[in-house]
Formats: C-alpha cells, structure tokens, sequence
C-alpha cells in the first residue's frame, strides 16, 4: 500500500523559508522518481521539482530555480522541499507524488501514479 505524507506547510511572510517533508512507503519499483507539485486557485497543479529516488538527478521549474532545493534521504524514506525566498506567487496546496518514468524530467501531472494529501503554503505578509 502506498502511503505519502506531506508536513511542514504554513503562513510566511515574503521573503521566507519553509521545509516540506514526505515521508514515503509502499512504492512501485517502477515508480523511479518522487516529486512535489502545487496547485494555487484558479489554476491547474504543476511540477515545482522533481528527484530519482536512485541517482539523485533533479529538475526544478524555472520560477523555483536557485530558491528552492529538492533532497532524499533514503534510509528516512524521506523527501524534502527546502523553500527559500517565497514570493506571494508560490502560494499553493503542494502534493508530494511519485511519477512514472525514470527521469525527473517528465515532473508533470499526467505521469504520477499517486498523491499525498497535500498541506497548504500561504506566503502573505
């Protein structure tokens, strides 16, 4: 049974700093890379950054780039979303989710196989 669940969500001023964590069981082997998405109002959900559970390789979204880092820790069963700088853009529910594929490149939607519950970033002064 796979289980993902997402913590650290929360109110921070512009200009802030958040970790999000995913802690991960039961993945299909195929399932090579874990990710973290983000759905705002109004808008459809996206990739925000992606990571291979094996080599590590990432991919990020040009508007987090240099902001935000993606991390494992593998013996944790765990993946973490360092945010820093947030902007009033990067308000979103954000979802942990394993994606299909073995490239965290393909770090779209329409590839995930299963999502977390998701925990709301509010970035608001």
């Amino acid at each position: 049974q796979v289980q993902l669940a997402e913590s650290g969500g929360g109110l921070v001023q512009p200009g802030g700093s958040l970790r999000l964590s995913c802690a991960f069981s039961g993945l299909p082997l195929n399932d090579y890379v874990i990710g973290w998405f983000r759905q705002a109002p109004g808008k459809e959900r996206e990739g925000v950054s992606c990571i291979s559970r094996f080599n590590g390789n990432t991919y990020y979204k040009d508007s987090v780039k240099g902001r935000f880092t993606i991390s494992r820790d593998n013996a944790a069963s765990t993946v973490y979303l360092q945010m820093n700088s947030l902007k009033p853009e990067d308000t979103a529910v954000y979802y942990c989710a394993t994606v299909r594929g073995l490239s965290p490149a393909f770090c779209y939607s329409d590839k995930v196989s299963y999502w977390g519950q998701g925990t709301q970033v509010t970035v608001h002064s």
